[in-house]
C-alpha cells in the first residue's frame, strides 16, 4: 500500500491515539495525533491533513457530543477540502449520521475493527486526492498557497508598529479596511493577514471592485440561477460563496457606485446572500477585507459613500506608508527584487553595490513597491556584471526638471551630493527642526543624525 497523506487523529484516549497510528502508518506517510481539540487549529496549519479522525466526545464536552460536532465545523471553516471521519461509540451512531449532514466524510464505532478502520481511512483520502464531491469545492476558488514565503516587513518604525498590530488581529474575524497609495502593497498586506489567521487553510479570493461592470455586480459578488438573465446559460458561484469559510478581499472599494453599495451592506448585516434569479437566501461565512486608496471619510462627506458601509468594512484601520517614507527600507526591497529576478533570468549572483543603495533610497517613488519592483527588473535584465551601481537604474524621476522638486537644477556630480542637498532643502524647509526633516525624507532621526555627521552639516 503506498505511502501518502497526512492523517491527524483527535482522541481523548492516548491508547486509542497510539494503536490508531501504529495502524494508520501503514497507509499515511505522517500521523499526527493529540488529546486536546484545543490544537486542532494549529496542527491544521502546521501539517495540513488530507484526512482527520475526530473523536466525538471529550472529557471536556461542551455538551456530551456536541463538542465533535463544533470541532467539526470549525475543520469545516479551516480546510473544506480536508475529509473528516467520526469516531464514535455504538450508542452515538445518531450523532455520526447528524455529522454527516453537516459535511463529515463518513464514521467508524468504537471498539473499532482494524480492517475497517483502515478502509475508511483509505478511502477517505482517496476522495480527497481525487477530488470527490467533498473536495470539489474548492476547484471554484484560488485556495492560499501556505509554502509562499511570508510578508517582507522591513525594520520602520512605521512597518514594525503595523506588524504589530496586523499579529494582534489576524486570528480575529473583524473586518479590515486597509488604507494607501497605489502601489504600497495593500493586497500583500491582506495575503498576510490571511496567512496568520485561523482561516489559513481555506479559500483566499481577490475581487477588483474597479474593474467589475455594474451590470455584472451581483453575479460576480452573489452569483447566478441559470436563466437568470440572457447569458446565464448555467448556475454560477459568487465570490462570496467561493470564499465560504476563508477571506474576500474587496480591493478598489471606493470604486463601487453610491446605488449598489446598499446591495453589499445588506449581504454583509443579514450574513447571506442571493444568487440572481433565486430566492433562496444561502448562508455566508467569510472574513471580509477592503482595501482603497481613497479617502473614504471624505467620500462620505461628499455623499459618495454610505456611512454606514464604512463602518461595516471599518472595524479595523490600516494604514499602508508610501515607500517613501519608509526609505531606510528600500535597499531591502531592492535586493528581494533583485533575488526574484536573478533567479528568473538566470543571473543568480547579482548584487548591490552602496551608491545604487543610496540612490535608490533617494527616488520620491510615487508608484511605491510596485515601481521600485519594476526598476530593478529592468535593470536584472540589462545588467552586464554582477554589480549593479546607480547608473545601472533607469529612474523615472531623476530628471531635475521633476515636478517634486527632488533635486536641484545643475545636475550634482555624485549620489552623495544628491543626497547632501536634499538634507539641505530639507533642513531649510523645516527650520532646523531634525524630527521634520526625518519626516520629510522618509528616514529616521538616528539615520539623520549619522548622514549629518557623514555630510558635516
Amino acid at each position: 500500500m503506498k505511502l501518502e497523506g497526512t492523517l491527524l487523529v483527535v482522541d481523548d484516549n492516548k491508547s486509542i491515539l497510539t494503536a490508531v497510528k501504529l495502524l494508520a502508518e501503514r497507509s499515511f506517510a505522517q500521523v499526527v495525533t493529540t488529546t486536546r481539540p484545543d490544537d486542532i487549529p494549529s496542527l491544521m496549519r502546521a501539517h495540513r491533513p488530507n484526512v482527520v479522525l475526530l473523536d466525538m466526545n471529550f472529557k471536556t464536552s461542551i455538551n456530551t457530543g456536541n463538542e465533535g460536532l463544533f470541532w467539526l465545523g470549525e475543520i469545516r471553516k479551516l480546510s473544506p477540502a480536508t475529509a473528516v471521519v467520526l469516531f464514535t461509540a455504538y450508542a452515538e451512531v445518531q450523532l455520526a449520521v447528524e455529522g454527516m449532514k453537516r459535511g463529515a466524510t463518513d464514521f467508524v464505532t468504537k471498539p473499532f475493527e482494524n480492517g475497517a478502520l483502515l478502509e475508511v481511512l483509505d478511502n477517505a483520502k482517496r476522495q480527497v486526492q481525487a477530488g470527490g464531491e467533498k473536495g470539489k469545492r474548492t476547484k471554484t476558488t484560488r485556495t492560499e498557497d501556505l509554502s509562499a514565503p511570508a510578508m517582507l516587513w522591513g525594520n520602520s518604525p512605521s512597518m514594525l508598529a503595523l506588524r504589530k498590530t496586523v499579529e494582534k488581529i489576524a486570528r480575529t474575524d473583524a473586518n479590515i479596511l486597509i488604507t494607501g497609495e497605489n502601489g504600497t502593497g495593500k493586497e500583500m498586506l491582506t495575503r498576510e493577514i490571511h496567512r496568520l489567521s485561523s482561516r489559513a487553510l481555506a479559500p483566499f479570493v481577490s475581487v477588483d471592485m474597479g474593474a467589475i461592470t455594474e451590470t455584472l455586480f451581483e453575479s460576480e459578488l452573489f452569483g447566478h440561477k441559470k436563466g437568470a438573465f440572457t447569458d446565464a446559460h448555467a448556475d454560477r458561484v459568487g465570490k462570496f460563496e467561493s470564499a465560504e469559510g476563508g477571506t474576500l478581499f474587496l480591493d478598489e472599494v471606493g470604486n463601487l457606485p453610491l446605488h449598489l453599495q446598499p446591495k453589499l451592506l445588506t449581504a454583509l448585516q443579514q450574513k447571506r446572500i442571493v444568487r440572481v434569479g433565486a430566492n433562496t437566501p444561502i448562508p455566508i461565512n467569510v472574513r471580509l477585507i477592503c482595501a482603497t486608496n481613497c479617502n473614504l471619510h471624505q467620500m462620505v462627506a461628499e455623499k459618495k459613500f454610505r456611512e454606514d458601509l464604512l463602518y461595516r468594512i471599518n472595524t479595523i484601520h490600516l494604514e499602508l506608508p508610501a515607500l517613501r517614507e519608509r526609505a531606510d527600507d528600500i535597499p531591502t526591497f531592492a535586493r528581494m527584487f533583485l533575488k526574484k529576478y536573478g533567479e528568473v533570468y538566470d543571473k543568480p549572483d547579482l548584487t548591490l553595490l552602496p551608491d545604487a543603495c543610496i540612490a535608490l533610497s533617494s527616488q520620491p517613488w510615487r508608484g511605491n513597491i510596485r515601481e521600485l519592483e519594476h526598476v530593478v527588473e529592468k535593470a536584472v535584465i540589462m545588467a552586464e556584471r554582477p554589480e549593479l551601481s546607480a547608473d545601472d537604474f533607469d529612474f523615472p524621476h531623476n530628471d531635475p526638471s521633476c515636478a517634486d522638486g527632488n533635486f536641484v537644477s545643475g545636475k550634482p556630480q555624485t549620489i552623495e551630493d544628491m543626497e547632501r542637498e536634499m538634507i539641505v532643502r530639507a533642513m531649510k524647509s523645516s527650520g532646523g527642526n531634525l524630527s521634520l526633516v526625518a519626516q520629510q525624507l522618509g528616514i529616521t532621526r538616528q539615520t539623520l543624525y549619522n548622514k549629518l555627521k557623514k555630510y558635516g552639516l
